[in-house]
This record gives structure tokens, sequence and C-alpha cells, in this order.
């Protein structure tokens, strides 16, 4: 069966999430719709239908008069299976002493290394993405040096691959939350997957909003691989979240935007520890002095 994706772009979130809205309410409906910010600085919004069958032109055009957006692109997808496809495609990625593996290659896991199975349906977090495999180098090298984190949180947790390798080198538990509940039903399905039931405590909230994320600080660290915009937003709550000495793991954010973050976490009492850029994507590790 053909799938068919209608994609346009627009500069206004608000109008993003109407159009996506009214999107639900079309003739052929779409199985889904999604509104995601672009990663390259420009400031546009894409939304995005997914179509079993081919969706009405004339309406898409209505549409994307009516918000403001660009002319829609809808394109066929060929039939593919995905989560083979993935399995295929995707290797295990090494991060210092971690090994990211799905459970096709579980064999591959080497003697000695800190395995973490993110199974390939779940491919976001997955270790190869630059962000995730920056953050996760940047706690293998803070361990390394002798650092020991005994209050840990991983905000924006998507897989909670983070939240799994600091849980898997250090003894105490640790925080993961997301802004999206699908995403915390996916990490705890991998914290049980891993084996850390009772060791990674998975919530959903925006940023340190719940009781649990506040009473635990001042943390020893914090992962926040997300974006740029909301990495600026939670600058002043990072200041207060993490304790004199701990420090801030962050992604999510390209090359030409660290300088940006960077400013708003020096404004809060945070230093540069470290900087490591991954092909387009930059992870910053500060520490709270």
């Amino acid at each position: 069966m053909p799938t068919f994706t209608a994609i346009t772009t627009l500069n206004s979130e608000a109008s993003a999430y109407a159009l996506s809205e009214a999107m639900e309410n079309m003739d052929p409906e779409p199985t889904g719709v999604g509104v995601f910010e672009m990663e390259d600085g420009s400031g546009l919004w894409e939304v995005g239908g997914y179509f079993v069958d081919q969706p009405d032109d004339v309406e898409l055009t209505l549409l994307a008069q009516a918000f403001g957006a660009k002319a829609f692109v809808v394109s066929e997808l060929p039939e593919i299976d995905w989560v083979a496809k993935v399995k295929r495609d995707l290797s295990p990625v090494e991060a210092g002493r971690f090994f990211v593996y799905g459970s096709h290659d579980a064999d591959k896991l080497p003697e000695g290394r800190v395995g973490l199975l993110i199974e390939a349906a779940m491919a976001f977090g997955t270790g190869h993405h630059g962000t995730t495999l920056g953050c996760l180098r940047a706690l293998d090298r803070l361990d390394s040096a002798g650092f020991r984190g005994k209050r840990v949180a991983d905000i924006g947790c998507g897989t909670a691959v983070l939240a799994m390798g600091a849980a898997k080198i250090w003894p105490d538990p640790v925080l993961a939350s997301d802004i999206d509940a699908i995403a915390v039903d996916v990490a705890e399905a991998n914290v049980t997957a891993n084996g850390l039931d009772g060791r990674v405590r998975c919530l959903e909230a925006t940023g340190f909003d719940h009781p649990e994320l506040q009473a635990a600080a001042p943390y020893d660290l914090v992962f926040a691989n997300i974006l740029m915009g909301p990495l600026i937003a939670l600058a002043p709550d990072m200041g207060r979240m993490v304790g004199q000495g701990g420090y801030a793991i962050l992604s999510g954010l390209l090359v030409e935007q660290a300088e940006t973050v960077l400013a708003a976490y020096l404004a809060e009492g945070f230093t540069l520890a470290h900087r490591e850029d991954i092909g387009d994507w930059a992870t910053l590790t500060l520490k709270r002095d």
C-alpha cells in the first residue's frame, strides 16, 4: 500500500500548529501530522502529513494560503520495511567506553564495554546522531577524569540513552524526563530492556517542572540534548538546579548556534569545560562555578 507525504514550511510556530490541526480534518484524512522546528537556524517550522490515499491538491493549496505557508510538496513513498532497513543500516556506535547497539547486534558487544541496548524501531537517540554521540563522549570524558555523579538528571531524554549511560557507570539512581508522553513510554521500555528498572526513573515534565525533579536538586550533572531555543530558555533554571562544581552537558544545537547558547549559560554562572563538534552539531560541557 503506497504512502503519501505532504510537507510545507512557515515562519510561525502558532500558525504551524494551527495548520496541523486543520490538516486533521482533511478528506482523505491523514494517518498522522507532525510539526517540527527546522534545525538550521532559519526560524522556519515544518508541517507534514502522512496519507494512505493521495491528498487533495486543491485542499492543500487552500490550507497553505489560509495559514501563510509555502505550497505543499506531495511525494509518494516507496513501500519499505523501515525497521528492517534500520537494522541493516544502523551499525553499533562506540562512544568512549559506551557501546550502543540493537538486539540484532547483541553478539557484537565487546568485553569490558558499557552496553546500551536501543532497538532499531526507536531510532532517535541510538547514538548515531552527532548530538547523542557527543553527549556520551562527554559523559565518558568526565568519568575518566574522576568525576562521579550522585544526583543526575536527563532533561528531554528521548530514548533515555544518556540517563542509562550514567546509571550504568554510577551507582545512584538517575531521573529522566521528557515533555512528550510517548517518549516517556519509550524511555521506560528501554530502561527495562537494559535491566535498569529502579535505577532510572522516567517522568513526563517540561524542563524541571516536576516535584521529583525539583526535590532532587541540586544536581551534580544534568544532560539536556534538545534544541537551541529550549536550551536558552532552560538556562536560568539550570543555573539554579545544578550545584556548585556540578556540570551540564548540552547538545541538540548546530555548530553556529553554540556561542549563543554558551553566552546564555555564562550569564548563569557556568564556565566552558569542553566543547566537541561532530559534523554540524556541537556538544558543550559546562561547569557551575
